[in-house]
């Protein structure tokens, strides 16, 4: 598949007629699935497999589809509208619903800006010593400079080279002593555990792989490109755009999430081949599990385990705090977008500066980042299945989206990824409650 120049993907080498390499294809959807294993993922997943082994290897491939589906969904209705998530809900749906959401979005996003920076301080400390209270003050600063001061484009190049650092799971995989037969007898053939910690597991792995900032984080870079890209229209006014612009969609996001989910499984396997087999059940932490991985598989599996956390961070916390920023600027009209100067969109970037700020102070408070996280995953429950819904109503809207409406496989997967999330923030509440 070649894609056409008419949805070239920006600043990327083009060969053979000027058509785009892959890497100048992937964008949006790359760094969405990268973002999603950001250190309080890491965490989810460690845990996954240190306490109950390849038993919940299963659920990654079962995300797979319903993640693509949704976040492909996502990146259709910001590059068919101009529009992110928020713009359309303010145009289309009702005031209150939209201020509730951006709401919510942006205390959960900023409580997880706060549990990831303070992973990355303990990582960093791991390897190197020193105080954690700097750490935490010079990766928030890090990723506010990459996003206030770096050039749009430059910015998202080195967003698509942090992606790299996800490589780092896949090596400590291979330091481990992985028992092949059962993990793959369990990817296709799972045992389930009818207990209370097993279901509150597999609920936080859903929320983990499929939450509203990553759904609002591409359709706002969708949006994002069509400013920054000049051969590039808001497809309902240059429909001719439309076929090469869905698949090169459809094939940034089906890279995307499957480089996410094949990392979350190899953490999952990394995990149950090491600490659950050495009776290491209980980890609450990125930090950690890189720690607990030490004893067990060595120096070099955790030093790169604990690197591949400060890097995936990185990676993660700009896509938190701009999600946040994009969807606050949408639902209050102003101007926004990283490809604008600081000067023309100053309460945009002000967003960006105080979630990641507050996300640092965070780490100063007695409050205890564990807890802040089971919050965090508790307001991305609830706010994830209505969001997901109304962005299944958007995109069969033909007032919103013209002739780019959905539908078939693609309708299917996305209303089944809404069914499934409901029924996790239904079971995360009855398990809350037993």
């Amino acid at each position: 598949m070649i894609l056409q120049d008419t949805d070239k993907a920006g600043p990327s080498p083009v060969v053979s007629g000027s058509k785009p390499r892959l890497l100048g294809a992937l964008g949006p959807g790359l760094i969405t699935g990268a973002s999603d294993d950001d250190p309080s993922g890491i965490a989810t997943y460690s845990q996954a497999g240190a306490q109950f082994g390849y038993s919940l290897t299963w659920t990654m491939l079962l995300t797979y589809p319903l993640m693509a589906a949704v976040q492909m969904i996502s990146g259709r209705i910001g590059r068919t509208t101009g529009r992110g998530l928020a713009g359309n809900l303010r145009q289309h749906y009702p005031n209150w619903l939209l201020q509730t959401f951006v709401a919510l979005l942006t205390t959960a996003n900023t409580i997880n800006i706060g549990a990831d920076l303070g992973a990355m301080a303990d990582s960093i400390g791991l390897v190197v010593g020193g105080p954690r209270a700097l750490y935490v003050a010079l990766f928030g600063a890090i990723c506010i400079g990459l996003q206030v001061l770096l050039q749009y484009t430059r910015y998202v190049s080195y967003l698509k080279w942090l992606t790299l650092a996800l490589l780092a799971y896949v090596a400590t995989l291979f330091m481990a002593n992985v028992h092949w037969g059962e993990a793959l007898r369990e990817l296709v053939l799972p045992t389930f555990v009818w207990k209370t910690e097993y279901i509150q597991t597999i609920v936080a792995v859903f929320g983990t792989t499929i939450s509203p900032y990553l759904l609002f984080w591409q359709a706002s870079q969708e949006a994002e490109d069509i400013r920054s890209v000049p051969e590039r229209q808001v497809l309902k006014r240059a429909p001719e755009q439309g076929p090469d612009a869905i698949k090169r969609i459809e094939i940034d996001t089906l890279i995307g999430m499957g480089i996410s989910n094949f990392i979350a499984l190899a953490i999952i396997l990394t995990t149950a081949a090491t600490l659950n087999v050495s009776g290491v059940t209980n980890i609450e932490t990125s930090a950690q599990a890189a720690e607990a991985l030490r004893p067990i598989a060595g120096n070099y599996a955790a030093t790169i385990f604990a690197l591949g956390v400060v890097a995936t961070g990185l990676l993660a916390i700009p896509v938190l705090a701009g999600s946040a920023a994009y969807a606050v600027g949408e639902a209050r009209r102003w101007p926004i977008g990283l490809a604008r100067q600081p000067r023309e969109a100053k309460a945009f970037y002000a967003t960006i500066v105080v979630a990641t700020a507050v996300g640092v102070l965070l780490n100063f408070t007695p409050i205890n980042p564990i807890k802040a996280l089971i919050w965090c995953a508790v307001i991305n429950g609830v706010v994830a299945v209505p969001v997901m819904a109304l962005m299944m109503l958007m995109a069969a809207n033909e007032k919103i989206m013209g002739q780019f409406t959905i539908g078939g496989w693609l309708t299917w997967l996305g209303w089944t990824a809404t069914a499934t999330m409901a029924l996790a923030a239904l079971a995360m509440g009855v398990t809350y409650l037993m």
